[in-house]
């Protein structure tokens, strides 16, 4: 089982080579993401055109287990909803922090406002 949860942005900082970007390297050997997670990553570079086979390539050679979205993760997810509303998170992001709390695993994210996420191991790369 993964120690680490990676969120989109955590990725996108590992592939771009953004600030925060060795911390995602350091742990991406014993790490996993949602399938929403993956979604948000190749929306984001389709929108910058940058979803190529060059890129594609890339982000498979990273290694990260990719976890199928199922009912438990969107259960998860939804419950998370009432108490995250304030923080303005996404579905991409409770669904990493569902997939976190479930595996028992650290939540990684270059998103300042998870750190104040309480209710889960979270790690802010930057």
């Amino acid at each position: 089982m993964s120690k680490w949860v990676l969120d989109s942005s955590a990725i996108l900082a590992a592939l771009q080579g953004e600030p925060g970007a060795e911390r995602v390297e350091a742990v991406i050997g014993n790490s996993q993401a949602s399938a929403v997670n993956i979604a948000e990553v190749f929306t984001k570079l389709a929108e910058a055109g940058q979803l190529n086979k060059h890129v594609l390539d890339d982000f498979y050679s990273l290694g990260i287990e990719i976890i199928d979205f199922d009912t438990d993760q969107a259960r998860k997810t939804a419950e998370l909803r009432p108490i995250t509303k304030h923080l303005g998170l996404s579905l991409g992001d409770r669904s990493c922090l569902a997939l976190a709390m479930l595996t028992k695993a650290t939540a990684v994210t270059a998103d300042g406002a998870w750190k104040k996420i309480t209710f889960c191991k979270v790690d802010v790369i930057r």
